[in-house]
């Protein structure tokens, strides 16, 4: 069975991903799922960040010469606009809660859940 679990925000520092369940003994190619991620870029209605930010994936664990283990494989997507929210999303330091305050949410967003939450 495949299990995933995410962690991250929309404009936090990276999203980290865990796959578990991937047997041992597949070959991974970076470049073929850089490849897929390349296309949420795309596509009608896309605003200024899909412009910005260039998915790529870091495999942090679970793969060793493109080849998996068989445990959980860790994946990192870095968000490189992340400078410019820092002041809003840094986990560790005080930060502007008003500022950037989400009070109507948009259509095709994680707006909505966030505000339920």
């Amino acid at each position: 069975m495949l299990r995933y679990l995410t962690s991250g925000e929309s404009h936090g520092k990276s999203l980290i991903s865990i796959l578990d369940g991937i047997p041992a003994n597949i070959e991974l190619n970076i470049e073929e799922i850089n490849y897929e991620l390349e296309k949420r870029q795309g596509g009608y209605g896309r605003g200024g960040r899909m412009k910005i930010e260039k998915d790529k994936i870091n495999i942090l664990g679970g793969v060793r010469g493109k080849v998996t283990l068989g445990g959980p494989i860790s994946i990192e997507i870095k968000n490189k606009d992340y400078e410019n929210w820092v002041q809003y999303m840094n986990p560790m330091e005080d930060i502007d809660f008003e500022t950037k305050k989400v009070d109507k949410v948009r259509p095709g967003h994680a707006d909505l859940v966030g505000c339920l939450k």
